[in-house]
């Protein structure tokens, strides 16, 4: 459904996407992961035909781009970073619209708001819906066209558990649908939940991909313990040992490894607070890319 080829695109000098390869097969929902910057939504407009690209091949819905990107763009939907409703509208009139653009005559409106959660609301306008119904009208906007590809920029950021929760079970709605999925998120349980294979992306480049499970399993030791509160550090400093990697952020230690019961056994006296777990998606991400922070 997506091929990228050795994509480069250049701004200012500088790489923004550095020689990017990966496809996306029909059906399965497809996660870039990356700091901010890193050029997940550069990737995007890229494979859109919305900007062209340096050099590199892209084929979308098996059209080239961006010869093709108008045919291809017929097959796909988009839920962008941020909603563009028109708050001069209703919700069904966003819909009707929106169709407009797709050349359909009819847009099953009924049908639409009932997957997104919103039946009922077809006469309400854009602002009197909360974010997370905002959300889920953006989302059954770009389902108009009955796409085969969807494109999904951050699409639960600054939402609340219970609105995240629900889209997420729509996505995976889809994908049982047979839709296809492109995903880039800064949430690494959505990345985890949704998504079946990864791809990690940091300066324009492609530095790692694979299922979830793959990446944890090949790229992070089993096992974590974060220790934190007041002299942490110093504790954690102290305890150094070869077989276990030891990681400090701001006030917190994380011990990365197996078997940790000799530093179990040592926390039970110190007076410090901890946690124990098994690694995952988020100390993966961390690994790869740093825990510094990106503007």
């Amino acid at each position: 459904m997506l091929r990228i080829d050795s994509l480069v695109k250049i701004y200012d000098g500088r790489r923004v996407v550095d020689d990017v390869s990966f496809h996306v097969e029909p059906g399965e929902c497809y996660g870039l992961l990356g700091p901010n910057g890193a050029g997940k939504t550069t990737i995007m407009k890229l494979a859109l035909g919305l900007i062209e690209a340096d050099s590199g091949g892209i084929r979308l819905c098996q059209e080239p781009i961006p010869a093709q990107a108008r045919a291809a763009r017929q097959r796909v939907g988009v839920v962008p970073q941020f909603d563009n409703l028109d708050p001069d509208f209703t919700v069904a009139e966003n819909l009707l619209i929106w169709g407009r653009y797709f050349g359909l005559r009819q847009v099953n409106v009924p049908e639409l708001l009932d997957f997104a959660g919103l039946a009922g609301r077809e006469n309400a306008k854009v602002s009197e819906l909360s974010g997370g119904m905002k959300r889920r009208l953006t989302l059954a906007r770009a389902l108009v066209n009955d796409p085969e590809l969807i494109f999904l920029d951050e699409p639960t950021t600054g939402l609340d558990p219970q609105a995240r929760h629900m889209i997420w079970d729509r996505l995976r709605r889809l994908t049982q649908q047979g839709k296809t999925l492109v995903l880039t998120t800064h949430f690494m349980d959505e990345a985890e939940r949704l998504a079946h294979r990864l791809a990690v992306i940091d300066n324009g480049k492609l530095i790692s991909q694979g299922s979830p499970h793959q990446l944890i399993d090949t790229l992070i030791e089993a096992e974590v313990l974060e220790v934190y509160g007041d002299g942490a550090v110093s504790w954690a400093e102290a305890r150094r040992a070869p077989d276990v990697r030891l990681e400090i952020s701001g006030e917190t230690a994380f011990f990365y490894g197996r078997a940790m019961d000799g530093l179990l056994a040592a926390l039970e006296h110190s007076g410090l607070r901890y946690a124990l777990r098994p690694a995952n998606l988020e100390d993966v991400f961390l690994r790869l890319t740093g825990r510094e922070l990106r503007d």
